[in-house]
C-alpha cells in the first residue's frame, strides 16, 4: 500500500484536527510538512517533529508531496489551490471552498488542464445525525417528505478570527450553512427553485451571526435551516414532515423518534375536546392507538471523521473509484448561500434555477 505525503498550508484549527487524524487514526497518508505566515504556527509544527516550510512555493515544490491540504483563511483559498493544481498535486480545500461561486468555477477550470485531483472538505456528509435521518426518511416510515428544519444552534457566539471578519468570509453562513445546505442537497439532487434568507447580526457588525434560511425543490419539498450563535434553549437538530408521520433527532447524540399514522382518517366524533387552552376540534389530541412510534439511535455502522474524506480522494487517486465529494456539487451549495446573500439584502425570496 503506497503511502502518501501531504503537505498543510495553513496551520490553525482545522489543521490541528487534520494532523490529529493523519497522525493517530490514518494509515495512507502522512503529514510532511506545513507552511504558515505566521512564524509561531511553523515553529509548533517544528516542535511536533514535521518540516516548516520557508514559503508556500518550497512546499509546492517538494517533489515528495503528493496531497496539499488548504487550510488558510478563505480569501486566499483559491489562489492556492489553483497554485497547488498547477503544481500537479492533488488538492484538498477547507470549507468554504472559496468566497464565491465565480472563484470555484476558476479553479474547476484550472482542474481541468491538471494531473492533480481537486476536492472540498464537505466532511459533514457522514455526521451520524445526518446519515440516521436520510436512513430513516428513505425508509419512507413517514411517507413522502415535505418539509425539512436542521438546525444547529450554540450559545458561546463566535470564536475570535476569520469567522467574524466579512473579508474573510466569515459569519456563519460561510462557516455552518455552507455544511447544512450541502446535507441537504446531497440528499437530493433536485433543483433548487426558491431561496430566502433573514440574515442577524446580533453581536458582530460585519458578519451574520444568526440566520434563517428557507430553500424550496423543484419537488416542492421545503428545506428550512437555521443557524444561530445565541440561543440558550435549543430546537432540534432534525425535525421532519411527512405525508405518513413525522420524525425528530434532537441532537447530535442521534435521540430521537418515528411517529406514523396508522389510521389517517382518525374518525372524527360530535364532540369538542376540552384542552388546557380551552375547546377544540381541530387540534384535539390523537387516539393513542391510531399512530406507532420508532425510537431512533445512532448507526453504529458509519464513520464519522477525515478519514472518509482522505479515502475518497485517495481511491480517485488510485482509479478505484470516483470522487464523491465533487467541485460540481459544491458549486450548486455556493450559488444557494449567494442566494441567500441576495435574498437577506433585498428581503425577499429569490427565483432560482440550481
Amino acid at each position: 500500500m503506497k503511502i502518501y505525503k501531504a503537505g498543510i498550508i495553513g496551520y490553525g484549527g482545522m489543521a490541528g484536527n487534520h494532523e490529529k487524524v493523519m497522525r493517530v487514526d490514518y494509515d495512507r497518508m502522512k503529514l510532511k510538512g506545513i507552511y504558515d505566515i505566521a512564524e509561531s504556527r511553523l515553529n509548533a509544527a517544528q516542535e511536533q517533529g514535521y518540516h516548516a516550510y520557508s514559503s508556500r512555493e518550497e512546499l509546492l515544490e517538494d517533489p515528495e508531496i503528493d496531497v496539499v491540504i488548504i487550510a488558510a483563511t478563505n480569501e486566499v483559498h483559491k489562489d492556492l489551490a489553483i497554485a497547488a493544481l498547477r503544481a500537479g498535486k492533488h488538492v484538498l480545500v477547507e470549507k468554504p471552498v472559496t468566497m464565491s461561486s465565480e472563484e470555484l468555477e476558476e479553479i474547476m477550470e484550472v482542474a481541468k488542464d491538471c494531473c492533480g485531483l481537486f476536492t472540498i472538505d464537505q466532511n459533514r456528509r457522514t455526521n451520524k445525525d445526518y446519515i440516521l435521518m436520510r436512513r430513516s426518511v428513505e425508509s419512507g416510515k413517514i411517507g413522502k417528505p415535505y418539509v425539512i428544519e436542521s438546525r444547529v444552534e450554540g450559545s458561546r457566539g463566535m470564536p475570535a478570527g476569520w469567522r467574524t471578519k466579512k473579508e474573510q468570509g466569515g459569519g456563519m453562513m460561510l462557516d455552518w450553512g455552507v455544511h447544512l445546505i450541502d446535507q441537504l442537497m446531497n440528499m437530493y439532487n433536485d433543483k433548487v427553485v426558491s431561496v430566502y434568507c433573514k440574515m442577524f447580526s446580533v453581536h458582530y457588525d460585519e458578519v451574520d451571526d444568526n440566520f434563517r434560511m428557507t430553500m424550496t425543490f423543484e419537488s416542492g419539498l421545503v428545506a428550512h435551516i437555521e443557524v444561530s450563535t445565541n440561543n440558550y434553549i435549543k430546537h432540534p437538530r432534525w425535525y421532519v414532515l411527512g405525508t405518513e408521520g413525522t420524525l425528530v433527532i434532537n441532537d447530535w447524540d442521534c435521540k430521537g423518534e418515528i411517529v406514523r399514522c396508522l389510521d389517517k382518517d382518525n374518525k372524527w366524533g360530535v364532540e369538542i375536546a376540552e384542552t388546557k387552552a380551552g375547546p377544540t376540534k381541530t387540534m384535539a389530541p390523537r387516539s393513542p392507538e391510531t399512530v406507532q412510534t420508532f425510537e431512533l439511535s445512532a448507526p453504529e455502522d458509519v464513520t464519522d471523521n477525515l478519514t472518509v474524506v482522505y479515502n475518497q480522494l485517495l481511491d480517485a487517486v488510485e482509479g478505484k473509484s470516483e470522487l464523491t465529494i465533487k467541485a460540481e456539487q459544491t458549486l450548486r451549495v455556493m450559488k444557494v448561500m449567494e442566494a441567500a446573500f441576495e435574498s437577506a439584502a433585498k428581503d425577499e425570496a429569490v427565483k432560482v434555477n440550481i
